[in-house]
């Protein structure tokens, strides 16, 4: 029996007690229960947290890991579209936070004028974000090694796992947050965001100069293999241009490990963050 809410329980109860919503979209190879920890810091401090998952995404990492062609075939805008039903249902304006291509999809419903405040930590490019880095294309080449992977779910190996999201740590720390954490994603959105400056039709865009959008801030990781600095201050260049407040915040040299690792694990490095939401 389903112990975690549903998105529309998730709803109502926001709705219910009147509080700012904070919505929190996971990025590639994680579920929502990545932030929970994140969740229960803004709760907190007065917020309510809400976790919506990508469509159809399970619940726990083991039925994950058991069906993985449940997340096959999800596209940029189906998952922008389904998350801006979710805000579209909230009675307030939430704030939203997303990681990686969760980043991605933050900015792309801020640029749909959704949010009233916007962070996106270590954001995948959309179209116009022109760096393209070797660690990067490494990251990404688990996916895009295999044109076929368009339309399918792919997991990561450990090794493939440790590069990308666990590169700073033990090796012990590294295997227990794969086991705990890791699943099969749609391979669809890394070639998407891979042909998104060749394509004019692409999903992975931002309006990046409605003046709706609202305040955002764009946090790097300045040793972040699969999302280096480059490309993030490549994002905020872009969205700079805005008429509204941007901001970017290149803290203490670290890598995606950190991020990831304080994003799944809940490390105090969630009050920076609930900070320059704060602020803004």
């Amino acid at each position: 029996m389903s112990t975690y809410p549903t998105t529309a329980e998730q709803i109502d109860q926001c709705n219910e007690t009147g509080r700012t919503p904070v919505v929190f979209i996971h990025g590639l190879w994680l579920l929502p229960s990545s932030w929970d920890r994140w969740a229960a810091l803004f709760e907190e401090a007065g917020y309510t947290a809400l976790t919506p998952g990508w469509p159809d995404d399970p619940e726990t990492v083991e039925e994950a890991n058991a069906n993985p062609e449940v997340f096959a075939d999800k596209t940029i805008g189906q998952v922008a579209d389904h998350y801006a039903d979710v805000i579209g249902k909230l009675e307030h304006k939430p704030a939203v936070i997303g990681h990686s291509f969760g980043g991605l999809l933050t900015q792309i419903v801020a640029g749909r004028g959704l949010s009233a405040v916007s962070v996106a930590i270590d954001p995948a490019p959309f179209r116009g974000v022109l760096p393209l880095p070797i660690s990067a294309l490494k990251s990404a080449s688990p996916v895009l090694g295999n044109p076929a992977n368009r339309h399918r779910a792919v997991p990561l190996t450990y090794d493939q796992f440790r590069f990308g999201f666990a590169n700073a740590v033990s090796e012990d720390e590294a295997k227990e947050l794969y086991e705990a954490f890791a699943v099969p994603a749609s391979g669809a959105p890394l070639f998407q965001a891979a042909s998104a400056n060749l394509n004019p039709w692409t999903e992975a865009k931002v309006d990046s100069k409605n003046p709706d959008r609202g305040p955002l801030l764009i946090i790097s990781g300045k040793k972040d293999n699969t999302v280096p600095w480059s490309i993030a201050n490549a994002s905020y260049k872009k969205q700079e241009r805005n008429e509204g407040v941007t901001d970017r915040r290149d803290p203490e040299p670290r890598t995606r490990a950190h991020d990831r690792q304080r994003l799944a694990r809940g490390r105090r490095q969630g009050p920076r963050f609930r900070e320059a939401l704060c602020a803004r």
